[in-house]
């Protein structure tokens, strides 16, 4: 029956709003799902650090291998980072987007037509491309589409270099970055203690060292979830 319907008669332009609109909720909901959890990993991420600066300090024996650490964590800090970025700026587009599309569908019931816009081809077309929203994304510019309010589907989305251009070059000189702003005051409380402990646990040492290999290797593979 709705096929039919589809056949003789135009879209309800009502219907085709709510339906852009729930989409567009839906998409909203994933990116804040997504930063959220990003933001667990930061914090999670920075306390990792903060162990094993402090290991390398208190056995000096291992630290050398509580250095390699400390910047392994600072670089999936900097990739949380710059993903929670990109996902801040993709709910901001997703607002305008929203915002632009009402406006359209307002001044259509007035006016009696709509005219296609290319400030929100060009927004969707931005997102439609992010890993984390192509399906939801394509759904709503086939929406979009049929309604006149943009003129063509959108491009494939990203691949991951291209989300990742530029990190390699700028990431010794962040990660020293990102060291400085996690250990600054830790670092002096730290030095000021008595090192009279140094053999007392090498056994959880090494216990904590393969707990957080183990919490490296999640928290990169839920980096690579949020992309999928």
């Amino acid at each position: 029956m709705e096929s039919l319907k589809a056949v003789f008669w135009k879209p309800d332009p009502a219907a085709q709003m709510r339906k852009c609109n729930s989409l567009i909720r839906a998409n909203t909901r994933k990116l804040d799902r997504d930063m959220a959890q990003l933001k667990a990993l930061d914090s999670k991420t920075k306390g990792f650090i903060i162990q094993a600066s402090k290991r390398g300090q208190r056995n000096p024996s291992q630290a050398k291998q509580a250095a390699v650490e400390t910047r392994t964590f600072a670089r999936e800090l900097i990739r949380m980072r710059k993903q929670s970025n990109r996902l801040a700026t993709s709910k901001a587009q997703l607002h305008s987007v929203q915002m632009q599309v009402n406006e359209a569908f307002a001044v259509r019931k007035i006016e009696g037509s709509i005219r296609a816009s290319t400030g929100i081809m060009k927004d969707v077309n931005s997102l439609v491309r992010l890993p984390e929203l192509t399906g939801t994304m394509r759904e709503l510019s086939q929406e979009l589409v049929r309604a006149g309010i943009i003129e063509e589907m959108v491009g494939d989305s990203l691949p991951d270099n291209e989300l990742l251009e530029g990190e390699d070059e700028e990431a010794e000189t962040e990660v020293d970055k990102v060291l400085g702003e996690v250990l600054q005051g830790k670092l002096g409380k730290v030095e000021g203690k008595k090192v009279d402990k140094i053999e007392e646990e090498p056994v959880a040492e090494d216990e904590d060292f393969e707990d957080q290999e183990a919490t490296l290797a999640q928290m990169r593979g839920r980096l690579e979830a949020l992309k999928s």
